[in-house]
C-alpha cells in the first residue's frame, strides 16, 4: 500500500478507507506514515474525517462501575487489581444489584447514556455470571445502553450475555502483538482475539482498544491500531488509554508518554477507523483542558464520564460538563450521521 500523504480534499474524500466494516487493510507501514505527518495536517485530516461520519460537536457520555473489584489472578503490568501485586487495593465482592442501580440512576441522571460494568475475573463462572445478568436487565430497563467487561467468555457465556440483551461487550487488546507479551503472560493475544470472535458471534457490539504509553515503541502503537482496524467488522467502540502508573504495579516507574504523540495516536485511530466511536478513557484525569480539547478536535467523541474509572481517578462530572461547555460541545447519545 502506498505512503499516506496529506489531503486537501473535502471531507467526504479524506475517509478514503470508509465504511470501515469493508475497508482494505491498514498495515503498520501505513499507520507509522500516518504518525509521520506534520501534527497539524494529521489533526486536519482526522477531523475531517470526523466530520464526514459524525456530528462534530457531540460527545457520547459513558459511566464505568467496577462491579467486582480486585483480586484478579492474572499479571497484566498495568493493573492494580491484580492479586499478584501489593498494590493496597482491597479485594471486594460482587455489588450488591440495589448499589449497581443506584450508581446507574446517578450516571443517568449526570447525563450517561451508557452504562458500563467491569469485574475483575479471567473468566466469569455460570454461578458468578447469573447475578451479572440480572444487572444487564435492570440497568437496561432504566433506559441506558449497557456494556460488561469480565474477562475471556466462551460460546455459552456469550450467549448468556445476549439473551440479557447486553449492548457492548469490551475486551481490549491493550498493545501490539510484539509487545504484548512483555506485559501480560497469563493469557495470549490469541484467547483476547478468541473472545472477539466468541462475542461478535453472539450478536454483540465490540468495544476493543488499548493503552498506550505501557514503554511501546510508536512502531508498537501502529501495530495495535493496525491489528484493531483489520478486525473485520472493525470495533463500534475504540477505547483509547494513556497509562495511568499505580504505585506497586510493575510499570509504576514507566516513562510518561508524550502527550502530543498520545493525541497521534488519538487521530491515526479516528482516521483509520472512522465509523467507530473513539472514547478518550483512562488518563484524563492527568491531561490538561487542552489536551483534551485537541483529542476532541482529533475525532474522539465518547468519554468516561464521572468520579472513577475502575479503579483509577477521572474528572468529576462538574468539570467534565464545564469543559463541554466551553467548547460548545454537548452530550449527545447519537454523533454519528449514519442512517441520519
Amino acid at each position: 500500500m502506498q505512503d499516506v500523504p496529506y489531503s486537501d480534499a473535502p471531507a467526504a474524500c479524506v475517509s478514503d478507507r470508509s465504511p470501515a466494516r469493508h475497508s482494505p487493510a491498514w498495515s503498520v507501514v501505513d499507520i507509522l506514515a500516518l504518525y509521520a505527518l506534520p501534527f497539524n495536517d494529521l489533526l486536519l485530516r482526522a477531523h475531517q474525517t470526523h466530520r464526514a461520519h459524525f456530528y462534530p460537536n457531540t460527545m457520547q457520555l459513558s459511566t464505568l462501575c467496577s462491579i467486582k473489584t480486585g483480586g484478579c489472578p492474572e499479571d497484566c503490568a498495568y493493573c492494580p487489581q491484580s492479586a499478584r501485586y501489593k498494590t493496597g487495593l482491597k479485594a471486594d465482592k460482587l455489588m450488591p444489584l440495589d448499589e449497581v442501580l443506584m450508581a446507574a440512576r446517578t450516571a443517568k441522571a449526570n447525563g450517561a447514556t451508557r452504562f458500563c460494568m467491569g469485574a475483575a475475573w479471567r473468566n466469569p463462572k455460570p454461578r458468578q455470571l447469573a447475578p451479572v445478568l440480572e444487572m444487564i436487565r435492570a440497568v437496561k430497563a432504566l433506559g441506558l445502553e449497557t456494556c460488561a467487561t469480565l474477562g475471556m467468555l466462551d460460546g455459552e457465556a456469550a450467549q448468556s450475555l445476549k439473551s440479557a440483551d447486553l449492548d457492548y461487550y469490551n475486551h481490549n487488546l491493550d498493545s501490539s502483538p510484539e509487545f504484548y507479551e512483555t506485559i501480560i503472560s497469563t493469557r495470549t493475544y490469541q484467547d483476547r482475539l478468541d473472545t472477539l470472535k466468541i462475542v461478535r458471534d453472539a450478536g454483540i457490539k465490540v468495544c476493543c482498544g488499548g493503552i498506550v504509553g505501557m514503554g511501546e515503541s510508536r512502531e508498537d502503537r501502529a501495530g495495535l491500531i493496525a491489528q484493531l482496524a483489520n478486525l473485520d467488522p472493525t470495533p463500534e467502540s475504540v477505547p483509547i488509554n494513556h497509562l495511568v502508573r499505580m504505585p506497586g504495579t510493575p510499570l509504576a516507574e514507566a516513562e510518561p508518554l508524550d502527550l502530543f504523540e498520545f493525541i497521534r495516536t488519538i487521530a491515526i485511530t479516528r482516521i483509520t477507523m472512522p465509523q467507530a466511536m473513539v472514547r478518550l478513557s483512562a488518563g484524563r484525569e492527568q491531561m490538561s483542558e487542552a489536551v483534551q480539547a485537541l483529542c476532541f478536535f482529533a475525532g474522539a467523541n465518547s468519554i468516561f464520564y464521572g468520579e472513577k474509572l475502575l479503579t483509577t481517578g477521572n474528572p468529576q462530572a462538574e468539570a467534565d460538563r464545564a469543559l463541554l461547555d466551553k467548547l460548545g460541545i454537548r452530550a449527545d447519545a447519537h454523533t454519528s450521521k449514519e442512517g441520519a
